[in-house]
């Protein structure tokens, strides 16, 4: 008796990755994910924090890895309006 074949999981693999794109953190913060040389995620951090001050809109760097070749892959969150 022979194995059936795998169905290819395209379709199931498109599903999945809009549904991660389309799905919202139900905590009210806004979260971009960078990866960069580590000088410009410098200047990036720096830049997420001189527009979007912490006092105001909470904002920190959620996580980050170090990545081969000095790169920086790291998530900084804020909330989307000061109050």
């Amino acid at each position: 008796m022979r194995t059936p074949a795998r169905p290819p999981l395209d379709g199931l693999k498109k599903r999945l990755d809009r549904a991660r794109a389309e799905a919202t953190p139900r905590d009210g913060f806004l979260r971009e994910t960078f990866v960069l040389p580590r000088s410009d995620a410098r200047l990036k951090a720096k830049e997420w924090f001189e527009r979007w001050p912490k006092q105001a809109y909470w904002t920190t760097i959620e996580s980050w890895f170090e990545r081969p070749g000095d790169v920086i892959e790291f998530t900084i969150r804020r909330l989307p309006v000061a109050d």
